[in-house]
Order: structure tokens, then sequence, then C-alpha cells
């Protein structure tokens, strides 16, 4: 029984060792596929050193983890949320601003360390080109302001077409601060180029003439005009006292722009567009043009010049209103009028005296609106004046007071509360010029012509201009008397100040005088008394320095490019 227990528990099954040592049944084996070979168990040690191992790696990446999510996590999860993905700005390159032969008047240059700034090669025009205010960085270095920004003049007119376009750049780098990879979202797109109508070279002479008298002669500030008289294209723009660009710009030296504050010629007033003056005596060139239009005069209508006129007081009988005029000059037309500054012949021109009929308040004032005074000429600049026409409606708004012949009297002559701009009076005198036709000033190279005609007679134009150009070849304008350019002109002086202890000088006129090219007009203000003929010397000078280099301006060959570098 028991034997047979034992025989029904032995394992019916071969067992493979039985096969794989029976060798001489399988005489070849497939080693490929471990054929022929006996599998051995892992050994015990082999398990404790897997699990050894196991442990330590996971120990390691324990001990890892700790490090970077608590020791250093915070430091870590800063870097990482800085520094993983940053974009940065393109700064645009702002447009570059040439004349009207591609003189650079403002660019942008790199310095030493890599920073751009814009530059003002021409600091003469820096009344016309004003200045840019640039990106601002915090303390830390971060721009919280990333565009370039015109502040003034044409910087700030045609901000638009000079900024361009910012880009950015995307960086990406690891917790550790190194960049693994950078490229571009957004390109930077360049500003346009700004072409002006201005010549760099006759800028510069302009203002160093203007400079140089006002300041040898006491005047604390002046301004001028040049423009073309077939299209109103500005030539030159001139301000004294001015601003350097490229001090405002970068806002130093502090020194230098503490001096422009206090400066009593006021810098920061474009003198040729914003500064308003009396004009004097540089009207009656308009008042003429109207009264021969008008009839109220004929080119041979002859008018006494005594000295004065001797109007009754009608609320005081026995006493008169004396209205004098600067000299006694006899018989005179209205061409020898304008040459010599006759204020009785304006003044019974304007008003009216004896049976002379004048043109009266209303058509004076016209005449003035006529040619552009009262209001803006409409020039590419921003914060133009319009100046002041006085009529009645304004003596009553302002003043509260009724309208006076003596009124109309000394605005025929530019004086009362008349008031006007460089520029106005370069545009009026253009069009005396060429013939009545008014045009908008422009600043821009190429721009279409835009004008309105003037009411008036072009044969009493010619009058006009005949006087004028005996006021330089015999009269009050022959410091302008050139042997190698003929000019036509008339000169104003405007008394200022609390008791008339100042002088405002004026002169506007043409050249040349038979084929008029270019009109010009120039103040000084607020000169010694006595000093209202000095203006003309700023022509004078300028027409000197440029026949000294051939300019073509004054009938010379010189190329007005090489003579701008």
């Amino acid at each position: 029984m028991k034997r047979w227990r034992l025989k029904r528990r032995r394992d019916p099954e071969i067992a493979p060792d039985e096969i794989f040592l029976d060798a001489s049944n399988a005489p070849a084996f497939d080693r490929a596929r471990f054929e022929g070979r006996i599998e051995k168990p892992l050994s015990q040690r082999t398990f404790v050193s897997l699990v050894a191992v196991l442990t330590l790696l996971m120990l390691v990446l324990v001990s890892r983890s700790w490090n970077l999510e608590v020791t250093d996590g915070a430091a870590f999860a800063a870097e990482s949320a800085h520094n993983s993905l940053a974009v940065t700005t393109l700064f645009a390159p702002r447009g570059v601003i040439t004349d009207m032969h591609g003189v650079v008047l403002a660019e942008n240059v790199q310095t030493a360390d890599g920073t751009v700034l814009r530059a003002y090669p021409v600091p003469a025009a820096s009344a016309i080109i004003g200045y840019v205010s640039y990106p601002k960085k915090d303390a830390s270095g971060v721009y919280y302001d990333t565009t370039e920004t015109g502040v003034t003049g044409l910087e700030a007119e045609y901000d638009g077409l000079l900024a361009g376009k910012n880009g950015q750049l995307l960086t990406e780098t690891d917790a550790l601060g190194k960049v693994r990879s950078e490229g571009t979202i957004v390109p930077a797109k360049e500003g346009q180029t700004l072409r002006l109508s201005l010549d760099a070279n006759l800028e510069q002479r302009f203002a160093q003439a203007l400079a140089h008298v006002a300041s040898t002669q006491g005047f604390i500030a002046g301004g001028g005009v040049i423009l073309d008289t077939h299209s109103g294209a500005v030539r030159a723009l001139v301000s004294y006292p001015s601003y350097d660009s490229g001090v405002m710009a970068s806002g130093g030296p502090p020194s230098v722009i503490a001096g422009y504050n206090t400066n009593i010629g006021r810098p920061f007033i474009d003198h040729a567009v914003q500064g308003v003056y009396a004009p004097g005596s540089i009207v009656k060139p308009f008042v003429a043009s109207g009264a021969l239009t008008d009839g109220i005069i004929t080119p041979q209508t002859i008018i006494n010049d005594t000295g004065s006129l001797s109007i009754p007081d009608p609320y005081h009988p026995g006493k008169e209103f004396l209205y004098k005029g600067w000299k006694a000059l006899g018989p005179v037309n209205a061409e020898k009028a304008i040459a010599w500054s006759s204020d009785v012949f304006f003044y019974t021109v304007g008003g009216g005296f004896g049976s002379q009929k004048g043109l009266g308040i209303d058509r004076l004032d016209y005449w003035y609106q006529q040619f552009g005074f009262g209001t803006t000429t409409g020039i590419n600049l921003a914060g133009e004046a319009s100046g002041v026409v006085p009529t009645p409606a304004w003596k009553k708004q302002v003043f509260n007071e009724p309208w006076y012949l003596g009124d109309t009297y000394f605005t025929a002559i530019g004086q009362y509360g008349m008031q006007v701009t460089p520029i106005q009076m370069a545009r009026a005198t253009a069009a005396i010029a060429n013939g009545g036709d008014l045009f908008t000033p422009t600043l821009l190279a190429g721009a279409i012509p835009v004008h309105t005609t003037v009411s008036v007679n072009p044969a009493m134009l010619a009058v006009v201009r005949a006087g004028m150009r005996d006021g330089v070849t015999s009269a009050l304008a022959t410091a302008i008397n050139l042997p190698y350019l003929a000019v036509a002109a008339k000169t104003g002086t405007a008394q200022t100040g609390v008791h008339n202890q100042y002088d405002n000088s004026w002169v506007e006129g043409f050249f040349p005088y038979d084929h008029p090219q270019y009109a010009f007009a120039v103040v000084l203000e607020r000169g010694p008394s006595g000093a209202g003929e000095q203006s003309v010397n700023v022509m004078r000078e300028l027409f000197d320095l440029l026949y000294a280099e051939n300019s073509p301006y004054v009938g010379g060959t010189a190329t007005t490019t090489a003579l701008a570098q």
C-alpha cells in the first residue's frame, strides 16, 4: 500500500534537464534561441544589489527634488518665470530729414555703448526741425516707454511718418539664465525719409547774418523767411535766439537748458512763425495796392506831405488832432510814397483828408485780409500765430470803445493794434512780386502749390513793385542796392515799449527785380530807439555771404549742394 502511494505521487512528465542533458538525442541546438542551455534562477545577491541601486537612485531624486522644490524652490521659480520667455522691443530707426538737395538735417547715430540717438547736423534749423523724446527706462533698466516721439517742429508735425514701427524679439532662456533660442516675432519697420524744401546752406547763412546783426545792435530777438514766389516753397526760415535740437533731445547739459529758459529773447518761440509784431510801414505797399485797385488814387495822384495832418477836434472847438509823419517829403505819388515811406500820404489814402477820399477801415480790413493778414498762412508747422487786424468790432470787444478816424490813420501805417508774423509778410510780399497769387507756404519738397488769387489789379502791382525798387536804389533801403543783384524792398519801424523806447525793425522784399524768384521778410525785435533801419543790414550781410560763395541765389554758378557740406 505504501509503495502504491509513492508510485501515484511521482510526476509523469519529463523534466527539461533530462532532455537537455541527453545530448545524444539532439545532436544540434539553435544557440541564438538558447537551445541546449540550462536556465538558472537569479541569486539573492542580485536582487539585493538591484534594490540597493534603485534605493540610491530614489534617494538622489528625492534629494534633488527637495533642493529644487524646497531649498531653492522660490529662487528657481522666480528665475524661471523671469527668464523662460522674454519679449524684447526692436526699436525702429527713425526716418531721416533732409533739405531739398539731400543734405541731412536730422539722422540717427550710434554711440560707443550701442545706443542710437537723434543727431541734428544743422543747428540753424532747430526751430523748424524740433526735437524728439527718447524711450524711457525705469530704475531697473526696463523700458516702460518704447516710443521715440517728436516733441516740437517737424519732428512732431510728421511724427507718424518718421517714427516707423517697433518690432519684437522673442528670447527663450533656461532656469540658469542661459539663452536657449531667440527669434524675431515682428521685424522693425524703419521710418520714412522726410525731404524738405529748405536749402541748408541758405538756412545757415541767413541764421548767421540774423544773429550777428541782432546781437551786435542790441535786439533781443528776430526772425526771417525766404520763400519761392512761384510755389510758396520755404527756402529758409530762421529764428533768433534759438535752441540746439540735440541738447533738447538729450536733456542736457542742464546749464544750457537753464540758459534757454532765462533768455529774454525766448529761444523756444519760433519768431518767424509764432512771433507777432506791429508791422509799421511795411504794410504800405499793400495799402497802396488796394487804394490803386479801388480807384481811390491813380499812379499819378499827388498828395503833399507837409510832415503832418491836422484834424479839428469835433468835441473841443478850436483844438486839433495832429498826426505826425516821420519827415516832410513834399508832393509824392504812390511810387515815391512807397520808396520814401510817406506817413502823410498813407494817412490820407487810408482815412481820407480834405478833398481826398480814403479807403476807410472796412476797405482797409478787406485788403489786409486779401493779402493774408489777421489769419494763419497754413504753413505746416504747429503753433502758427494769426496776428491782428484792428477793426471797430475788435476795438469794441477789446477796449469797449468806439472807433475814431485816428484809429484808421494809424492802422493804415501798420500801427495801433495791428500785429503780423514774418511768414505772413513774406507770403504777402511774394503775392506782390508774382502778380497776385497768395501761396500757402510749405516746407515739403515737391509739394503741389496751393494758392488763392488776390483781387488786385496786376497793373497796379507793377506800380507798387517800382516803388519798392526805388526804395532800394534811391531811398530808405539803399543798404541792399547791390552791384551784383537787383533787389526791391520796403523797410519799416514800429515803436514799442511803455514809453515807445524800443524799436522793432522790419524789411520785406523780393529778388531779382525783373523776374522775381524769391521773397523775404525780416524782423528784429525790441532794439534801442533809432535802430529801426538795422533789419536791412541782415539782408545785406546775407547777400554778401552768398556772393562770396558764388551762390546761384545771387547769380552765381556754384552748386548749392557743395556749399551746404
